[in-house]
């Protein structure tokens, strides 16, 4: 039997194929970093990075437990100086750290930096592409509402949004805190955009396609230790004062 080809002369089933593997790819990466619900094992998402003498990382080392009880150590590194692009900022921030820590002995506070970024990256150009699947699977239940509630008042306005991350450049721990059981992390992030809103007939109504800005927001991130969802799910969202541009929806 002849295999159906597209218009550029693929075998159609081999295209497929190179979707799907794709596809697995994004999925198996996605769930390296961000974790999933029925993870068994959570040392397998929570591994050390090997940094370079410019603090940019460079590789993943060998299993976290190797380092042991030297991740109170790492943070307090941290917290005197910064590593590329990740810092910790003030005494309070590096304390809740190293209480956190001491409840999770997987807690990686580079690991988890890395984490957040790629969680800000995704959750910001999946807010704008009105991916609410992925969205829900990131935040919590009152932060996904607002988002939520903001991209069915876009739809209703025939509005679309573009937003495209180019680079984050510098993500800050101000806050770490133990409620009982829930360790909670609060990131500062530095990062530059480009976004524009369109209407139905994709006249530009805000902001431009080429023009880079800097966004700058406020997530607390939040993980119950007692749980085996190795999760951090954004339970906050706040934007960063004046100038701001004010993508994301405040649920301060």
């Amino acid at each position: 039997m002849n295999s159906k080809v597209n218009n550029k002369g693929i075998p159609v089933t081999a295209e497929l194929m190179v979707y799907a593997l794709v596809a697995a790819g994004l999925v198996f990466w996605l769930r390296s970093i961000l974790g999933t619900r029925d993870s068994k094992d959570r040392e397998s998402n929570v591994v050390p990075l090997e940094l370079n003498s410019e603090g940019k990382i460079v590789g993943i080392g060998g299993d976290s437990s190797d380092k042991g009880d030297n991740k109170e150590s790492l943070i307090e590194e941290l917290a005197q100086n910064s590593k590329g692009n990740m810092s910790i900022n003030g005494r309070v921030a590096e304390l809740g750290l190293v209480d956190i820590t001491k409840q999770d002995k997987d807690f990686d506070v580079y690991v988890f930096l890395q984490a957040a970024q790629d969680a800000f990256v995704y959750i910001v150009e999946s807010f704008a592409d009105g991916d609410r699947e992925t969205l829900e699977n990131l935040l919590g239940a009152d932060v996904y509402k607002a988002f939520d509630g903001a991209i069915t008042a876009r739809e209703e306005a025939n509005e679309t949004a573009v937003t495209e991350i180019h680079a984050i450049k510098k993500s800050e721990i101000v806050e770490a805190s133990l409620d009982g059981k829930r360790a909670l992390v609060t990131v500062r992030f530095w990062a530059d955009e480009t976004s524009v809103i369109k209407d139905e007939n994709s006249n530009i109504l805000h902001g431009h396609p080429e023009k880079t800005t800097l966004m700058r927001d406020v997530w607390t991130f939040a993980r119950d230790l007692k749980s085996r969802d190795p999760r951090w799910m954004v339970v906050e969202t706040r934007d960063d004062g004046d100038g701001d541009n004010e993508i994301i929806p405040n649920t301060h």
